[in-house]
């Protein structure tokens, strides 16, 4: 399998990602040669080594970085582009190991730095990809050197060593650590995205079952009173029709606020539909209405200051949970009964499963 091939199927395909590919490796690879030209210039002075070895040492090590950023970041597909050069460090990495030699401590150094900078991108396999063009850049210059074996390492070269060793590590460590820590922070969101409706800032209709769902077991076991309010918007399509749907958003953004701050410590209220609201609240039904009764006046005494003249009401279902059928369904369905009773009265009411009641003003 073809490296682009591969990355097709194992690297994501945002775009950001594929774009910034080659900035990223750039600074990892800039540190990793760098660093490593310390020891490989320790090596080749032990050696007493000629310009050509030198001179493609340095290539190696202090222009290639360059080099192959250039390469790919002004190629039409720099995230590919980007692979080839991963590619060539690892081949560049076998010549340089033959080139010193088979130095012991240097080579295992330098061959485990450019893997861990194939690990660091996060495309799955690279490093073990590029392992035959480390062998082929091992193998082309160790026929020009013969294939000299000369492992032991000195003092020197094993102090020259430890700046790659230890700066390297701790870059790409952090590098790590900033992206857990991303990711922990995306997670984060998308799990506060998951649990809050995102235009009124209400529980979603998902985490708001789970709420409730601990409410109701609370209310079977003894341990709590229940009531659920279901609340929908008055005429709520003339408010879109008539003002715009942004004006219908501000509408429904002001009443969940009024709904908020009429309820008691341990409710949960979330918005179930386009205009519609669910409010479980842990005491009885005559409570539950004196909570409704300040729901609505607050509601009625919302004012725009876009549109001064619009004014909007709900109506409100109440009821407990449903003796017999211990379900959230069922008790969701007394509540609809209810509503639905509380619309067909008139609206701007209050209504349970057996009575309708008009609004009863709460001063809060």
């Amino acid at each position: 399998m073809s490296i682009r091939a591969a990355a097709t199927e194992t690297t994501p395909a945002s775009p950001i990602h594929l774009q910034t590919l080659p900035k990223r490796v750039y600074r990892f690879r800039t540190l990793g040669m760098g660093l490593g030209f310390l020891p490989i210039s320790a090596v080749l002075i032990e050696l007493d080594a000629s310009w050509p070895a030198w001179t493609w040492a340095a290539f190696c090590c202090l222009l290639w970085p360059h080099l192959a950023y250039q390469l790919a970041s002004r190629n039409a597909d720099p995230f590919h582009a980007e692979l080839r050069n991963l590619t060539i460090d690892s081949a560049l990495a076998g010549s340089l190991v033959s080139l010193m030699h088979f130095n012991l401590l240097p080579s295992v150094v330098l061959l485990t730095v450019v893997s861990a900078d194939k690990i660091n991108t996060g495309v799955r396999g690279l490093w073990l990809r590029s392992l035959p063009g480390m062998l082929i850049g091992m193998l082309a210059v160790g026929i020009l050197t013969g294939f000299s074996m000369q492992p032991a390492t000195s003092t020197t070269v094993l102090l020259a060593s430890l700046p790659i060793l230890i700066i390297h590590t701790l870059a790409v460590s952090l590098s790590s650590y900033q992206l857990i820590r991303k990711v922990q922070s995306q997670n984060m969101r998308l799990d506060e995205l998951s649990r809050v409706d995102t235009l009124t800032g209400l529980e979603s209709r998902g985490h708001w079952q789970e709420q409730v769902s601990l409410l109701l077991a609370s209310h079977l076991a003894g341990t709590a009173q229940a009531s659920m309010l279901l609340i929908d918007v008055d005429r709520f399509k003339q408010i879109n029709d008539h003002h715009g749907h942004a004006m219908g958003d501000d509408v429904l953004r002001a009443i969940a606020i009024a709904i908020e701050a009429a309820l008691p410590p341990g409710s949960h209220a979330g918005r179930i539909g386009g205009d519609e609201f669910a409010v479980a609240v842990p005491v009885d039904e005559q409570s539950a209405r004196q909570i409704a009764s300040t729901i609505l006046a607050r509601v009625e005494a919302l004012q725009f200051a876009r549109i001064p003249p619009l004014r909007c009401s709900v109506s409100i279902g109440i009821a407990e949970p449903i003796c017999g059928d211990h379900s959230l369904r069922a008790w969701l369905e007394a509540a609809d009964h209810a509503l639905y009773r509380a619309k067909a009265a008139g609206r701007n009411r209050i209504a349970s499963r057996e009575t309708t009641r008009l609004r009863t003003p709460v001063h809060a």
